[in-house]
């Protein structure tokens, strides 16, 4: 593993301060303190991660005029170890390979590992911002205050310092994953109690006592680094997952599935629940809990490490936490047992901060509406990068954003169109579970099955006469 960034190249000389693309770049300060900046022939795009950089893609080729801000210094969202929020460590790769992951059109280089550290990624999403020409349309450093609407479709924008601005639209691509949830668990614990989303690496809790809460990627990921450092990691699960090891006969775990003939769904789910059970044997015999709920029916645990450190007892399960007493934490089994920290990879709930959540369709605390990306309420108001969905999403999000930059070209060019499409958007609800039971827990509120996922946008594209997807 590289260093925190090592594989991420900064961009060198000092950052733009806005959009430099027709109709002047948007300086930040430069105007009248109190003025109101007219950018109503622009559409705002709020974020510079991989969401919102394929959404830069989009209006870019489809000729939409927009600005496009981002708080911290340097574009990457998440990716970036060094933006302050972001829930990544030294450890972290990503769950999906690099082939079934990259933005359409753009793939990842071949000496890339299957799945790469978030170095790499990082680095390459900024190379695909480069690519496109899009790092000299942001203006970094600048965030969004608050954003409501004014006047006849317009949005209003108050930044964190310059005058406050008009904007014909917004796309929200703040991301998803900045705001921690944390269970209310009773009880008090006396030793360290954190959110995952602080952790860097397991050189922290070198020879402590370490309690993960979270069965998630995050969790099971961090357990596993855990074991290299702490004097004791246990992991606590909420219910048994089904684990698909990173490489199925030396190919990517999706890969693999993809290359895979059609199959009716209950039969990929038996034929892939035996080919587990064939390579890696029973789990319960190393002390893995049974799932109570068949393959793919919840966010798969993607992770080739867990199981053999549980067997080996290197890494101990529990069930749920019941309460905390002191140093102690007593499980739903009954059990008790002392740590000395103890971390919450308990997920993330979707917030837009600078706006009133009154403005968006939501399901529990996830974003909903039509395939996540359109607002029932609001012609010109988007949300892009708030897609759950069991494969990589770079390519989603690209997918997304080409819709998006569709619909609002129509809404200049095309009204007719338009409207036929502001029907489909406030009436349809595609179910996109492909005809899985999905665990009933706020994550999948609104999670789509990829090959379903894929199958209706494409359909929806060629139902609207819309150019092909970018690739």
């Amino acid at each position: 593993m590289p260093p925190t960034g090592s594989m991420a190249p900064k961009l060198e000389g000092p950052r733009p301060e806005g959009p430099g693309s027709e109709g002047g770049p948007l300086r930040n300060g430069a105007e009248t303190p109190g003025a109101v900046v007219d950018r109503s022939e622009r559409y705002l795009i709020v974020g510079a991660g991989p969401a919102g950089l394929a959404q830069a893609r989009a209006f870019k080729r489809a000729g939409i005029a927009f600005d496009q801000i981002e708080r911290h210094r340097d574009l990457g969202g998440i990716w970036d170890i060094e933006n302050p929020g972001t829930p990544m460590y030294r450890s972290a790769r990503f769950i999906s390979s690099k082939r079934r992951s990259a933005f359409l059109g753009f793939p990842m280089p071949a000496d890339y590992p299957d799945y790469p550290d978030h170095g790499r990624v990082l680095a390459y999403v900024r190379r695909f911002a480069e690519a496109e020409g899009l790092v000299e349309d942001i203006a970094f450093g600048t965030g969004a205050e608050w954003i409501e609407p004014e006047g006849e479709g317009l949005w209003s924008l108050r930044l964190d310092r310059g005058p406050r601005r008009l904007y014909r639209g917004v796309v929200c691509a703040n991301g998803m994953t900045w705001t921690p949830q944390k269970p209310e668990i009773r009880g008090h614990f006396d030793g360290e109690l954190r959110h995952a989303v602080s952790y860097s690496d397991a050189a922290a809790y070198r020879g402590r006592r370490v309690l993960v809460i979270g069965g998630g990627n995050t969790g099971c990921d961090i357990a596993c680094d855990l074991t290299q450092q702490a004097v004791a990691t246990t992991l606590s699960l909420r219910r048994g997952y089904h684990v698909i090891p990173r490489h199925v006969l030396g190919l990517p775990a999706d890969v693999f599935g993809a290359a895979l003939p059609g199959l009716p769904l209950r039969l990929q789910q038996s034929a892939s629940q035996g080919l587990l059970r064939l390579l890696r044997g029973n789990p319960r015999r190393r002390g893995w809990p049974e799932p109570d709920h068949r393959i793919y029916e919840s966010h798969p645990i993607i992770n080739s490490e867990i199981l053999d450190l549980v067997g080996s007892g290197s890494l101990r399960l529990k069930p749920d936490v019941e309460a905390f007493d002191g140093q102690e934490v007593r499980f739903r089994d009954g059990s008790r047992a002392a740590f000395d920290a103890v971390l919450l990879a308990t997920g993330y709930k979707m917030a837009i901060p600078f706006m009133d959540p009154a403005h968006f369709a939501w399901a529990q605390d996830r974003i909903a509406g039509f395939l996540t990306a359109f607002n029932a309420r609001h012609r010109s108001l988007f949300t892009l990068g708030f897609l759950a969905i069991n494969a990589g999403v770079f390519g989603d999000f690209d997918r997304l954003a080409h819709l998006v930059a569709q619909h609002v070209r129509d809404q200049g060019e095309n009204p007719a169109r338009a409207e036929a499409f502001r029907r489909i958007v406030e009436t349809e609800t595609p179910d996109l579970t492909g005809g899985l039971s999905l665990v009933p827990s706020p994550r999948h509120a609104v999670y789509a099955h990829n090959p379903t996922f894929r199958a209706y946008v494409e359909k929806l594209r060629r139902r609207m006469g819309w150019p092909p997807f970018p690739g």
